[in-house]
């Protein structure tokens, strides 16, 4: 019941997102554009099919991949409070994504409709990444106590932020034009000609991700349990925060920091569920990931007139009240 309720809530909010925006167009305009009949407005038809479109797409799969992240690191770390953006890995992917455009001066986001800045901007955001998994897992293997492994994400965190304010300060105008423009997020930057890319990273390690369904459940029992079953823990906690660290970095390189979502998906989706198996959890977190992200995209519509809100400004508004859900909950 729970995975349906999950589909047509994201159905129904990735229709909302294309009948509605900035630029009001009749409800039987749009449906005439997407069934491919004639228009006489063009613009109209650009701005469904070039902008509402990809957008709605971005969205559905960026706060899908974002919150499957963040299932993932609860589940391998068996903390209710992990995610991306508590260890530090949004901010890694952050600092990578700077120092690609601060130190080449904003030129790779000049390049953005290329595919070599696709990759550099990828590639940034990932090494990043992995760098703050690096540091969590030797991390991990020090820090007996899951709360001192919180802290020291959050550490972490302001240290990248240090170093991102450090590069800030030594760049150009237009390379911090281009960070600060990034730094806002926005599901509207990946275009119609870089949503093949974006969808194809993401679609391989979200399927990655259903694939790791049985060992992550075997996890929840125990490495004891886990090893006495065969699993190979190490093996499977590193292929886990690969997964993690791509999912996290192609979202964060092309959408900007996406907070909270991350973290609060994955317990929207146990409180509908009642459940932690991820044979059902994992999709519906899935479908919940997307739903949450389109509907902060709708969010972000409604100043209207052609005007915007950041996406980092509205992530916060659904996720914290979660998460301080969650907390007083375990009290």
């Amino acid at each position: 019941m729970g995975i349906y309720l999950a589909f047509l809530l994201t159905f129904v909010l990735f229709v909302a997102n294309l009948f509605y925006g900035s630029v009001d167009i009749p409800a039987s305009d749009i449906v005439s554009i997407l069934l491919g009949k004639g228009n006489e407005n063009e613009v109209w038809r650009l701005i469904l099919l070039e902008m509402r479109l990809p957008q709605a797409v971005t969205a559905l799969l960026a706060g899908a991949a974002i919150s499957v992240a963040g299932l993932i690191l609860q589940t391998l770390f068996a903390n209710p409070l992990a995610g991306p953006e508590v260890l530090g890995i949004n901010s890694g992917a952050g600092l990578g994504v700077a120092l690609v455009m601060l130190l080449t001066n904003g030129a790779v986001a000049i390049l953005g409709t290329e595919y070599i800045g696709y990759i550099a901007i990828l590639a940034g955001a990932f090494g990043g990444a992995l760098l703050i998994i690096a540091i969590i897992l030797l991390l991990s293997s020090l820090l007996k106590n899951k709360i001192f492994l919180l802290v020291a994400g959050v550490a972490v965190s302001y240290l990248t932020s240090s170093v991102i304010s450090l590069v800030n300060y030594f760049a150009t105008a237009e390379g911090v034009h281009s960070y600060l423009i990034w730094g806002m997020g926005s599901f509207s930057a990946v275009t119609l000609n870089r949503l093949p890319f974006f969808a194809t990273v993401t679609l391989s390690m979200l399927i990655a991700s259903l694939m790791m369904v049985k060992p992550l459940n075997v996890l929840l029992l125990g490495d004891a349990y886990a090893h006495n079953l065969g699993i190979k823990i190490r093996r499977v906690r590193t292929v886990a925060l690969v997964i993690t660290g791509l999912l996290t970095a192609v979202v964060t390189a092309f959408c900007g920091p996406v907070a909270f979502i991350g973290l609060a998906v994955p317990h929207i989706a146990r409180m509908i569920l009642s459940t932690n198996n991820h044979n059902s959890l994992l999709p519906v977190t899935i479908f919940m990931g997307g739903t949450t992200a389109l509907l902060c995209n709708l969010i972000c519509q409604l100043p209207g007139d052609g005007g915007l809100l950041p996406l980092g400004a509205v992530t916060p508004l659904i996720g914290a009240p979660v998460i301080l859900y969650v907390i007083l909950k375990k009290m």
